[in-house]
């Protein structure tokens, strides 16, 4: 085979493994002209045209459009320039696609509606300015009072949830909760009330009563219990728990039942809420944060088991 050899639409066809109808409209439209024509009319394709056509089929598959690829055959545009353009553009598209397939895996795995499927996908779609309006309403709507703490305000707003552009399942099926739950009155008067504590700095009461041995103990069985994942509410759990109960019972000459077990709760929730808690973890899983296990605040932990379990004898 030499420079000269001309091929009929029909091996053209073969060759490139376009279809003879789409060579036809490449060279109605310009884009890939015929070479020449035989006597009878038809049209004849030499080796160039035959390259041409197998980098029109490419950018096709990559999915460029026809001017777009005119203008590269052109030489008006860099086949470097192209690609970079295209390639953000697909990412784009890849993200909105792994987004669309995280709100069905959380669709399927809840069970959800119809109605709570077209919200979680309208909560992801959401631009990164749209995310952090969301977040900013929920911090006014929390904090707008002129009596609010600057410093429970500054300790919400250093941790801003931000969902990346490559987000994980487990980010998206966070963003989608986290999203749902700053909508919720009771939940920002609950993150008020927690929030102001913890930035006041201040000392529950239990643990001044307490005193700072036995709640160092506590802090300890604790952490250690949640660093094993043992579940607060399983039967591992349970001879840590009661140790604790009898000791506090001890401490402020109380029987360890489920009335004082029910008060021992009620004093360490005031600065650790379990679903204001439950916005942090969400928070760090959304942006990325390892979560350290011996940062955990144990408190929620040891209030769960509190309430979890059955009395003591």
């Amino acid at each position: 085979m030499n420079a000269t050899t001309l091929f009929p639409i029909g091996e053209l066809s073969r060759r490139t493994g376009l279809s003879v109808r789409t060579i036809r409209f490449y060279a109605d439209s310009g884009i890939v002209a015929p070479t020449t024509r035989s006597p009878a009319g038809h049209r004849l394709y030499d080796l160039d045209a035959l390259v041409r056509l197998e980098l029109v089929r490419t950018l096709r598959e990559l999915g460029l459009d026809l001017p777009t690829i005119q203008r590269v055959l052109d030489r008006e545009l860099s086949m470097a320039e192209v690609a970079a353009a295209h390639a953000k553009a697909m990412d784009v598209q890849i993200r909105t696609l792994l987004l669309r397939r995280s709100v069905l895996q959380v669709a399927a795995g809840r069970g959800s509606s119809p109605e709570e499927t077209q919200l979680m996908h309208r909560l992801t779609q959401l631009s990164g300015e749209e995310r952090r309006r969301l977040i900013d309403d929920f911090v006014a709507g929390t904090f707008g009072t002129e009596d609010a703490d600057p410093a429970a305000v500054a300790l919400v707003r250093a941790a801003t949830p931000d969902l990346p552009d490559d987000a994980t399942d487990e980010q998206v099926t966070a963003w989608v909760e986290l999203a749902e739950l700053v909508g919720d009155a009771d939940f920002r008067a609950r993150m008020r009330r927690t929030a102001m504590f913890q930035a006041a700095g201040r000392t529950l009461g239990i643990e001044r009563a307490t005193g700072e041995e036995l709640m160092r103990f506590t802090r300890q069985q604790v952490t250690e219990a949640m660093e094993s994942g043992m579940d607060p509410l399983g039967e591992r759990a349970a001879p840590v728990v009661d140790d604790l109960v009898r000791r506090f019972a001890q401490v402020f000459a109380r029987t360890p039942d489920p009335e004082f077990r029910d008060w021992m709760a009620r004093e360490f929730e005031e600065a650790h809420d379990p679903v204001v808690d439950r916005y942090w973890r969400l928070v760090w899983i959304v942006n990325g944060w390892q979560v350290v296990p011996h940062l955990l605040p144990v408190y929620p932990w040891l209030v769960q088991a509190l309430r979890g379990k059955a009395a003591i004898a």
